[in-house]
Formats: structure tokens, sequence, C-alpha cells
């Protein structure tokens, strides 16, 4: 194992947050690269979030943005599991991020599992009428198709959206972060966004 210095380990946790015997051990499994330890801390992080997933997320805040131009607005409920956490400022702001981010890019859903399978099938009616005269054989055709509904997801389901603020990641491992940073269960319950003349 590569000798760590106080001064990787400071490095790294000014960059992620995480604890000085997390960054150590990351930097010893990956030798030093700031890089790759980040990559680590995530990775594990994630992995924490997933096993806090399962968790029942019952308390949490209310959160409304309404846009500068007073022509647009978010409701959002957003849930953790504890009055303490969502009274906490970190939450707060992946509330603010969040309803700015259905503001901003317009969500239909929160996630793909909430797609009715009749606007799935009808997605897919359409990718195949584009591609009718294509000539390519099925199993290249269905592989075509699929690729436009995951960019479909990534359009209209809030989770699977580009983050606004860093569209390397996406609102998912955005929230996943924050589970991992605040040790308990989020969860998007609801939103709706309202546009001063629309229906």
């Amino acid at each position: 194992m590569a000798e760590v210095t106080i001064e990787q380990i400071k490095e790294l946790r000014e960059k992620t947050g995480a604890g000085v015997n997390d960054c150590k051990k990351a930097l010893e499994e990956t030798q030093g690269n700031i890089e790759k330890a980040i990559d680590y801390l995530r990775e594990k992080g994630i992995a924490s979030a997933a096993k806090k997933s399962i968790r029942t997320a019952k308390e949490g805040i209310i959160y409304s943005y309404i846009h500068s131009n007073e022509k647009l607005g978010v409701l959002l409920e957003l849930n953790c599991e504890t009055d303490f956490v969502a009274r906490t400022e970190d939450f707060k702001e992946l509330a603010k991020d969040i309803a700015m981010q259905i503001a901003a890019m317009n969500p239909s859903y929160i996630k793909r599992e909430d797609i009715p399978q009749e606007v799935i099938e009808k997605e897919k009616e359409i990718y195949k009428a584009q591609l009718k005269d294509t000539k390519k054989p099925d199993n290249v055709l269905e592989k075509i198709i699929n690729g436009k509904l995951e960019k479909y997801y990534s359009e209209v389901c809030l989770l699977e959206q580009a983050f606004i603020k860093d569209d390397k990641k996406n609102v998912d491992s955005v929230i996943k972060e924050k589970i991992s940073k605040l040790g308990e269960n989020i969860v998007v319950k609801r939103f709706v966004r309202f546009v001063v003349g629309e229906k």
C-alpha cells in the first residue's frame, strides 16, 4: 500500500466532505490517486445510500420555489426519516436544488416506473414509425428503439435528468450523495409545476 500523506487526506476531505479515516482508506486503496479516491468514496457512499433506501421516509418538508419573474413556481414534497434531518440546511438546500431542477427542466414523472405503460407503448410506436424506411434488421431496430427510450426517460423522469448544476451527475446520484452525507433515506414524494397561463 502507498504511504498516504496528511496533505492528501486534507485535499480529499476538502473535495468530498468525507471523514479522515474514510479519506485515508480511500487513498490507500487507490495508491494515493485523488481522482480515483473521490470515485471510491462516491461508490462507497452510494452503496451505503442503497442500504438506506429501504427505510421509511415519513418526515420532510414542502418546499416552494418561485422563479424571479413570478410566472413559474414549483411545490415539492421531499421526505426523509426524521424531523431533525428535515430541518437541516443540507436537506433544505437539496429541496431547493430539486425544485429549481423541476422549474428549469419540466419533468413529467419522478421515476421511469411512474410512466403509464400506454405512454411507453405510444413512444415505441412513434420510434418505429420514424425508423420504418431504414431497412434495418429487427434486432438492430430494437436496440435503436431501446436507446431512444433511455433518452426519453432521461428527459421526462426527474431522477434520471442531468443535474442542472453539474451535468456529469443525474438527480438520483445527487440525492444518493445527500443520503450518504445525512445518513437517512431521502425520497422525492411528489411535485407540481405551475406556469402562468398554462393548464
